[in-house]
């Protein structure tokens, strides 16, 4: 049965031995992160500080750090089952017969029961707040060079004012002061593309609506890269079988998750831009101040007794490295529906999401590999993908030696590196103008003669299997 809300959330990862209560007082402003850094890079557990230094509002951290606690949000024993409920709906095709249609009907009313589910009561409207605080939150200073504190794990909602479909995004939210915060909408992000569409109709003002703390599968919806205009909570419903309830807003006509503990309702003036940052960010270096708009909070619903849901991000791994490690694997069945030669892909930590991709493909032609990468340049996000390397389907890419290894020794640099420009990931601080840039791909496949590789190309050092065997024997009478 899904997690109903967030202290669903809570008690799974308790019972599971995945959470640790810290009792004793710790400050938001920065020790809060000291603390969450370490456990993230030691494999410790995810954190509940339930007294934060001057304030009586828990704040959990970590919920998402790692593999395990990944398959506890989204309730499998591993997040490829996700990935082959995505395939199985993919491949799903009516059949022919009366049959055939009636064993079809029970996969659509599953269909069906994805779609979110509009409450007239929620649990985070026990309290409505006109006179209030920003700062009435445990809301941390991540790291010390931040430009103040910031808002982490919201789920911003906003609504297309042309075809009048919702986005729920990830953007983090500096507070600059008791009811006016940052709205850090990146370029490329779907917010930022509604900003610019109700600029374009001469529109005065934007509502807003920010929701903190839901349920686990409702807020990894947010930062997954689905297509423009596809709902989010749909794919939240999806992803936890069952369909999220959303309210109504108390002061705009926007929906938002009725489990959430905090929701943040305003607006942005369209037109009004405010300087946000600096903010220490998943790079692992701090990203710069820059203008963005600012969101206007006019009404803050919540629970009586509400949990502050929060994370940070800084140098890898960390928590954002698990939650995009699920994406790798439950995205990969749709890759290879428009790119079938790709048997597997791997981001590694180190390459932040943005920097580095590892592609395995089963080649089947020459410049099969250069193919590869520039449909990987035109498909969705993966066009910040600064650096491609493509290696052949015997090459294991989530064994990062093995691909060092196996790519340095199949590489002529000038021969197969490949250079273009275009959009590349606004956190890149390296590209010589803002979100404009280059990047590289690299073909470490064993290079054809149709490719013009005339010379001998040497196979692998491996030892024989039935030497492998004998010598199994004699290791074991060696005492070895």
């Amino acid at each position: 049965m899904a997690y109903r809300d967030l202290r669903d959330f809570i008690r799974a990862l308790e019972t599971n031995g995945e959470l640790r209560r810290v009792g004793g007082e710790v400050d938001p402003i920065l020790e809060i992160t000291e603390f969450a850094d370490r456990a993230v890079k030691r494999g410790g557990p995810a954190l509940l500080f339930e007294k934060p230094k001057g304030y009586g509002t828990p704040v959990l951290i970590n919920a998402f750090a790692s593999m395990r606690r990944m398959e506890l949000a989204l309730e499998v024993s591993s997040v490829e089952e996700v990935a082959a409920r995505i395939v199985e709906f993919l491949e799903m095709r009516m059949p022919e017969g009366i049959v055939g249609k009636l064993k079809m009907l029970p996969k659509l009313a599953e269909m069906g029961a994805f779609f979110p589910k509009t409450v007239s009561k929620a649990p985070c409207q026990e309290v409505v707040r006109t006179e209030f605080s920003l700062f009435d939150y445990p809301i941390l200073k991540c790291w010390p060079e931040d430009g103040g504190r910031f808002i982490t794990l919201p789920l911003v909602f906003s609504r297309n004012p042309d075809t009048g479909k919702r986005n729920c995004g990830m953007y983090r939210l500096q507070v600059f002061d008791e009811r006016t915060t940052g709205m850090h909408w990146q370029t490329h992000k779907q917010g930022a593309e509604h900003y610019r569409r109700n600029r374009q109709q001469a529109a005065r003002r934007m509502d807003i609506a920010v929701a903190i703390g839901a349920d686990p599968a409702t807020m990894y919806s947010a930062i997954l890269p689905l297509p423009p205009d596809l709902d989010e909570m749909m794919i939240a419903g999806f992803l936890r079988q069952s369909p999220v309830e959303m309210v109504k807003c108390r002061t705009n006509d926007l929906d938002v998750p009725a489990n959430a503990e905090i929701v943040l309702e305003g607006y942005v003036e369209i037109g009004e831009l405010r300087t946000e940052g600096p903010f220490g960010d998943h790079t692992g270096f701090y990203s710069l101040a820059d203008e963005y708009p600012v969101f206007h909070v006019t009404c803050v619903t919540q629970r009586k007794d509400p949990i502050y849901a929060t994370t940070i991000v800084g140098p890898p791994p960390m928590e954002d490295y698990y939650m995009g490690k699920a994406i790798e694997r439950i995205f990969l069945p749709l890759m290879r529906l428009q790119l079938p030669e790709v048997r597997d892909i791997a981001m590694p930590a180190e390459g932040v999401f943005h920097n580095l991709i590892l592609v395995k493909i089963r080649k089947s032609y020459p410049g099969h590999a250069r193919k590869v990468m520039h449909a990987i340049w035109g498909t969705g996000q993966a066009m910040f993908s600064k650096v491609v390397v493509v290696v052949d389907e015997d090459v294991d890419v989530q064994n990062y030696s093995e691909v060092l290894w196996k790519a340095l020794n199949n590489i002529d640099p000038e021969r197969d590196l490949e250079f273009v420009k275009g959009p590349v990931d606004s956190l890149d601080h390296s590209s010589r103008l803002a979100n404009y840039g280059s990047k590289v791909g690299i073909d470490a496949t064993r290079k054809w003669p149709e490719e013009g590789f005339t010379r001998p190309w040497p196979g692998v050092i491996a030892m024989s299997e039935d030497v492998k065997r004998r010598v199994d024997e004699l290791w074991k009478r060696a005492g070895l």
